[in-house]
């Protein structure tokens, strides 16, 4: 018993030291607690609102939420007031009667409502109801056969015709007497009419067949059917193995197509259109393209025996624009818009009784609209300036008015901060949303309305209802609420900028903060990242404020930056990354950099860096790349090798063809450079990310004898769900916790 007490009192210091270095159980549970999924619309509410409009553009449907529930609201344009959709305590205690189970009117959960006269359909799990405000009754409708929602046929616009597959060939038949027409005659196995590449096309054993597909198009007037032809005969396949059958002892082999930059043998399509008068197909010289440059037909709206094609040539430095003559299948060049990089943005619109195509470009620096004259071929430029159009978001045909969102148009505002203009073909140009914040606008089927959730990562969204052609309000379906957060000591995301690493251009970023931030600490710092060229990840609307504050929570310092390379600013500015993508990390490193002089306590001795996908690889390139920066990472899903992706992606931002800088950015062939600690995850049956990358990343560490961490989800795909996406965070948590931190880890908490 003496031996026993002198050994306890022996070792006390040291269970205290050891208690001292695991991070505290109260610290998982904020953390858990400011988990993006604990928080919405339970304790903070409507960051970002979404709108439902009614198909017969009366007005619109949206979901408030509060603390005290939710409630289904609408507004009517012709009254412009917020009321209740309908009277939530009466359906609710409709279904409770129906369910013979209580249910709130505060939770009510209805999804797929529409509204036709007095009534309103929606689903509630797989059950389809119609509710009468008026006078109460509540209504289960029989759910649609698959007839009525048969997607193997294709009913022309005045009925009289029905198009459908049969032996990999289109035929059409006559409603009236039932008489088949076949349209195609030369289709056979692989080679299908009327089929087109699905991205997910899962092939199950050794000679599966992909899954069936049909789509086409008829013309307003029903002359005309557009459809394309896809040979998938010589396309080679990517594979997978899935273990997570529990009933099944050995894996299933999976595969799909799927072309690696640089492949020949790969899907390729071509557009069909057929003669309805004549039964027989318009033939024209539009190209036998791979799928991920496939040529796309869309009809002139006024002119009926018009259409027009786009295509890219394969490294997307090429982009060509074509008329159609559908009476003869002659094609006439119109367009060619060419870059010594990458053309990526590339979209047109025919304008109705003009004679004119409004199309988009860079070839002024920046992403412009223009018009293209189809008789003369001229061009000229619709807006104009240094600033980037965003998305054309509705056309006024008949007044001749488009709407786009454009950023950095104002100087004092910050370049990722979209509002809404209206330009006429004169180029008369008016800003309907003069907020200096970022505005995320959805137009109503009719164009006459538009909602705008505006906000920016510090100010709190306020959601409208806005007159399109005034931009005038009409009326506030709801504001953003983190009152409950604040009083938690929650604050926004500090926002900063400085300059690129070519000591000119400005660049943009944000960091999260723990809610008990000391400034007398030293804190480590985790870097968000992705830097795919086609986006970018400053968070400019407040519905990303919280975003990072589970692992700010932890005691970590969270940045998210954009340095050059990435979208959203010039043309210039996302060359830097073209065939560079190795360099893309720089600039956060002079971020970080950069905080950490402005800031006594961040600490950048202790760096960590995590992402997913593209930002899988960016960790994992850090850690090779920038060895003596970045201490630790995770590298989720990561294209670790440019070769071994879907074509398109590489293709469009490291070119075309395949040359010696794909491996000189390969994370497989700098596997050596490994000096801290690296965490790779990836999900076994990822069909977008192949882990194939992963695996072989793995063997080039072990060759080159670098220790490292891993971890495979057998059952998950490019994205993490449910349990396994909770097991992920839990170790990601942990990874930084112990080898970023310094602390001992526990499992024995929860994320709910």
């Amino acid at each position: 018993m003496k031996n026993f007490k002198f050994l306890l009192l022996f070792l006390l210091p040291f269970i205290s030291v050891a208690q001292q270095d695991t991070l505290s159980m109260q610290t998982y549970k904020r953390a858990a607690a400011f988990r993006t999924t604990s928080l919405r619309n339970k304790e903070v509410f409507n960051l970002r609102t979404s709108t439902y409009w009614f198909k017969d553009n009366s007005g619109l449907w949206f979901v408030d939420y509060a603390s005290s529930g939710k409630r289904y609201k609408k507004v009517e344009f012709k009254k412009g007031n917020v009321e209740p959709l309908f009277d939530q305590e009466a359906l609710a205690d409709a279904i409770s009667n129906f369910y013979k189970k209580s249910v709130s009117a505060d939770s009510l959960d209805i999804e797929n409502l529409e509204k036709e006269d007095e009534n309103l359909f929606f689903s509630i799990k797989n059950q389809q109801f119609k509710w009468n405000d008026k006078n109460g009754k509540l209504t289960e409708v029989e759910k649609k056969t698959e007839e009525d929602n048969n997607e193997m046929l294709s009913v022309s616009p005045d009925g009289n015709w029905e198009a459908f597959p049969k032996n990999h060939n289109i035929y059409i038949r006559s409603k009236e007497t039932g008489d088949t027409i076949q349209l195609s005659t030369d289709g056979k196995p692989g080679y299908d009419y009327g089929s087109y590449y699905g991205w997910f096309d899962i092939m199950e054993g050794e000679n599966a067949e992909r899954p069936v597909h049909f789509g086409v198009r008829w013309s307003e007037d029903g002359k005309y059917l557009f459809t394309q032809l896809c040979d998938v005969r010589n396309a080679g396949k990517m594979y997978l193995l899935d273990y997570s059958i529990d009933s099944l002892y050995r894996p299933k082999l999976l595969s799909y197509y799927r072309g690696s930059p640089g492949d020949t043998n790969m899907v390729h399509v071509k557009p069909v259109i057929f003669d309805m008068a004549k039964k027989k197909e318009i033939q024209t010289d539009l190209p036998f393209n791979t799928h991920i440059n496939a040529a796309n037909v869309r009809q002139a709206t006024d002119a009926k025996d018009v259409a027009y094609a786009s295509y890219a040539e394969r490294g997307f430095q090429k982009e060509h624009l074509l008329k159609i003559d559908l009476k003869t299948g002659k094609t006439t060049s119109l367009l060619t818009e060419i870059s010594a990089t990458n053309i990526d943005n590339f979209n047109y619109w025919p304008l109705e009784n003009t004679g004119k195509l409004l199309f988009s470009s860079e070839r002024s620096g920046w992403n412009q609209l223009y018009l293209l004259d189809v008789e003369t071929k001229t061009v000229s430029p619709l807006t104009k300036g240094n600033f980037v159009v965003n998305e054309v978001k509705q056309i006024d045909q008949k007044k001749g008015i488009i709407y786009y969102t454009a950023s950095g148009v104002s100087a004092d505002m910050n370049p990722y901060h979209q509002q809404l203009f209206k330009i006429d073909l004169k180029g008369r140009k008016t800003l309907l949303t003069p907020e200096k914040v970022n505005h995320e606008v959805d137009f109503s089927p009719n164009g006459e309305y538009f909602t705008d959730n505006a906000s920016t990562v510090q100010i709190p969204t306020v959601t409208t209802l806005n007159k399109a052609s005034t931009g005038k309000q009409i009326a506030v379906l709801t504001k953003a609420d983190v009152s409950t957060l604040a009083e938690k000591g929650w604050k926004v995301p500090e926002v900063f900028s400085l300059k690129a690493k070519d000591n000119k251009t400005t660049i943009y970023g944000a960091f999260w903060k723990p809610t008990n931030f000391d400034p007398t600490k030293s804190y480590p710092v985790l870097d968000a990242t992705y830097t795919g060229p086609h986006t970018q990840v400053f968070p400019k609307s407040f519905d990303r404020a919280i975003s990072y504050q589970d692992l700010a929570e932890l005691g970590f310092l969270v940045v998210a930056v954009d340095g050059l390379g990435t979208a959203g600013r010039s043309k210039a500015f996302k060359n830097v990354s073209y065939k560079n993508m190795g360099d893309n990390l720089r600039d956060h490193v002079l971020a970080i950099k950069y905080l950490g002089q402005q800031h006594a306590w961040v600490d950048t001795t202790r760096v960590g860096i995590f992402g997913h996908s593209a930002g899988g690889f960016d960790a994992g390139h850090a850690m090779l790349a920038f060895p003596d920066f970045y201490k630790v990472a995770v590298a989720s899903s990561g294209d670790h090798d440019f070769r071994m992706e879907k074509a398109w992606w590489p293709e469009m931002y490291m070119g075309w063809p395949v040359d010696s800088t794909y491996n000189e950015v390969s994370n497989i062939t700098m596997a050596g450079n490994l000096k801290g600690k690296l965490l790779l995850v990836h999900g076994g049956k990822d069909d977008n990310v192949n882990p194939s990358a992963t695996f072989k990343f793995a063997e080039a560490l072990i060759k080159a004898g670098k220790q490292f961490d891993m971890l495979i989800i057998p059952s998950q795909r490019h994205g993490y769900t449910g349990k396994y996406s909770d097991y992920f965070t839990k170790k990601r948590w942990n990874y930084f916790i112990k080898n970023l931190m310094g602390k001992e880890t526990r499992w024995d908490f929860e994320l709910e």
